[in-house]
């Protein structure tokens, strides 16, 4: 699945990964290949995600919004 992490000023993550742990609004939650489309809004936190070659990444974001449609996971974070 395509992960696409976008801030105002850079892409902070582009390419392939095996899971997407947010933090959701209604609480944290974990997205992985074929999940059902969603739109979340996203609270201060860590988006932790492995990459499809087994690298564990976190980024901290203040918040944000989350669409998750045909593998595809962006990110548009503050």
């Amino acid at each position: 699945m395509k992960l696409r992490i976008i801030s105002a000023q850079d892409i902070l993550f582009e390419g392939d990964v095996a899971v997407v742990h947010l933090p959701g609004s209604q609480g944290a939650f974990t997205v992985l290949p074929n999940h059902a489309a969603i739109i979340s809004t996203l609270t201060p936190g860590n988006i932790v995600f492995r990459t499809a070659d087994g690298d564990e990444q976190t980024i901290d974001i203040e918040g944000g919004l989350v669409d998750v449609n045909h593998n595809v996971v962006s990110v548009l974070v503050s």
